[in-house]
């Protein structure tokens, strides 16, 4: 231990050694990021001057906009800078402020999103109590608690980060840093760090996971006892957009951090990263704003489209 060299820089993977292929991708990372942040940018102003869509639904979506459009600026700019400068070293402290937002904005998209099913639960289940019940008052306590409890995860494991010593290799296979890779450069003991990994995330994960899945069970029972096709109908049209954005978060999650690397998958494994960093915040506001006719209109209105 006393022979090695503590880390200053970690050097993540390069996508290609390409001159044309980094090209491409840097144009096509580019043009991505910016209708990220447009698109969403768009939908929290719509959501901001329409009064039509100052409902406890809209407000939701304008924060997971929000979100989006904050998530995909903790690493989009850092590897559109790697792609144009082919540097792909970055230090330390960067490192684990990028480990820290980067937990910190996924663990608020799941709280959020367990609160916009139980909107959804309200809204179909309890119809006739859903604007007592989903009071402003209670609508901003739950986007509150949304971001200040999302807080404490990316502290916990960063602070237990500090009792790590990185002394090389440096490389990490991802575009980005992330805490399972950083791991594995460390030259101490990581238990305590996998196992408050485990204990944290897992209970982090069962109860989103739940209090996301779970109203939909109730609505499911609920819009079945629907007598007309056209009532069905219209009951899950409201649930569609967050079912899809919640599956392709959930997906995107579950391949990126619970099925181990191979050779054989680390292309794939790559090809996940990219869609849940660079696609999933692009394509939120796009699978609301396509399916949605409110929003459609107040984008109309806003452009004066007849």
């Amino acid at each position: 231990m006393k022979n090695q060299t503590v880390i200053t820089s970690v050097l993540l993977m390069s996508l290609s050694d390409d001159q044309k292929i980094i090209y491409v991708l840097f144009t096509a990372f580019l043009l991505i990021y910016l209708m990220t942040f447009l698109t969403n940018f768009l939908i929290i102003l719509l959501v901001v001057t329409c009064a039509h869509l100052h409902t406890p639904m809209y407000f939701f979506l304008g924060n997971l906009a929000f979100l989006d459009m904050s998530y995909s600026s903790v690493s989009a700019p850092r590897i559109l800078f790697d792609l144009s400068t082919q540097d792909w070293s970055i230090s330390f402290p960067e490192c684990i402020m990028q480990i820290f937002f980067v937990i910190y904005f996924g663990s608020s998209e799941l709280f959020l999103l367990s609160s916009m099913s139980y909107d959804r639960y309200v809204a179909i289940c309890h119809p006739l109590h859903y604007s007592q019940v989903m009071s402003w008052g209670m609508c901003t306590q739950m986007v509150s608690l949304v971001w200040f409890s999302a807080l404490l995860t990316p502290s916990i494991f960063t602070l237990c980060l500090r009792r790590l010593t990185f002394c090389g290799p440096n490389f990490i296979q991802n575009i980005f840093c992330d805490l399972p890779h950083l791991l594995k450069i460390s030259c101490t003991d990581i238990f305590i760090n996998l196992l408050v990994f485990f204990i944290v995330g897992g209970f982090l994960g069962t109860v989103t996971f739940f209090t996301t899945f779970y109203p939909y069970v109730r609505i499911f029972s609920t819009v079945l006892k629907i007598r007309t096709s056209d009532g069905k109908r219209k009951a899950f049209s409201t649930c569609t957009s967050h079912l899809t954005v919640v599956f392709i978060f959930y997906a995107s999650i579950t391949f990126i951090y619970f099925i181990p690397n191979t050779n054989n998958l680390l292309t794939l494994n790559q090809v996940a990263t990219i869609i849940y960093t660079l696609i999933t915040p692009l394509l939120n506001p796009l699978i609301y704003s396509l399916r949605n006719k409110d929003l459609k209109a107040a984008l109309q209105k806003a452009l004066h489209i007849h």
